[in-house]
This record gives structure tokens, C-alpha cells and sequence, in this order.
């Protein structure tokens, strides 16, 4: 439970940190998804080696969700999840965003088309089609 709280060193590298904040479960896998552009920090793209300080906004993409936290503490080590909650704080707005595509994806909204009239001949055809080769 190594908080990096001196005044020498008031940063730390970005993977470690969301390491440490349990968003992953090791370091490689975190550095893959910062290399992969999951990962944005302060808005832009970036490297795994970054120095990350209190204040700053990290968003990151988790399936399908997508998460914007602050930065409100430093760690260099892994810890129990308790400890790992007190390194940020998610936006209000972004966790409103997950808990309405959680629901829109338990009611099935997001992946039926947005129509209010039934299906033609046609398209209903092309939807047996689709259905029948799965």
C-alpha cells in the first residue's frame, strides 16, 4: 500500500497506476490496451510510460462500457479493491452513461433497429435469412 505522496515523486507511470487501480488485472494487459487506444489521458492517446498526476482524466473503455475517472491518489503497488476505489473518482456524467446502456443492453434497445413500423416482405426475408444461418 505504497502511496506515492512525497513531494520527489508526484507522478507515476500510466499502466502501473491503472494496475494498481484494479481497472486490469497486470501490467501487460494494461499496457496492451493503452497501445491499443482504449486508454485516453487527458483526452488524447497516449503511451504506457506517461507520468500520471492527482487531477487528471483517464478514459477507458472496458468492453462495453467506458468509464472517465479523475485521478484523486497515486499508487505504485497492487492492493486490496477497497484501497484501489480511493485512487479515483468517475464522473457523474459517465456513470450515468453506463447505467443507461446497461439498461438499454438488458432491454435489447441497442441491437434492434430504431423502427416504429413492422418489417416489408423483403426485409422480413433478409431477417429469416440472417436467423437461419446462425
Amino acid at each position: 500500500m505504497s502511496t506515492s505522496q512525497d513531494p520527489k515523486k508526484n507522478a507515476t507511470r500510466l499502466d502501473k497506476w491503472l494496475w494498481a487501480a484494479r481497472f486490469y488485472r497486470t501490467r501487460a494487459i494494461a499496457k496492451q490496451m493503452i497501445d491499443g487506444g482504449k486508454v485516453f489521458y487527458n483526452g488524447q492517446r497516449t503511451k504506457s510510460g506517461k507520468a500520471v498526476s492527482i487531477g487528471d482524466i483517464i478514459k477507458i473503455r472496458q468492453g462495453f462500457e467506458e468509464k472517465e475517472v479523475t485521478v484523486i491518489a497515486l499508487a505504485d503497488k497492487r492492493s486490496d479493491a477497497t484501497f484501489a476505489q480511493t485512487l479515483y473518482q468517475e464522473s457523474k456524467q459517465s456513470i450515468a452513461t453506463r447505467e443507461k446502456n446497461s439498461l438499454a443492453r438488458k432491454q435489447g434497445i441497442l441491437l434492434s433497429p430504431a423502427s416504429d413500423t413492422k418489417p416489408d416482405k423483403k426485409q422480413r426475408r433478409k431477417l429469416r435469412e440472417f436467423k437461419e444461418r446462425i
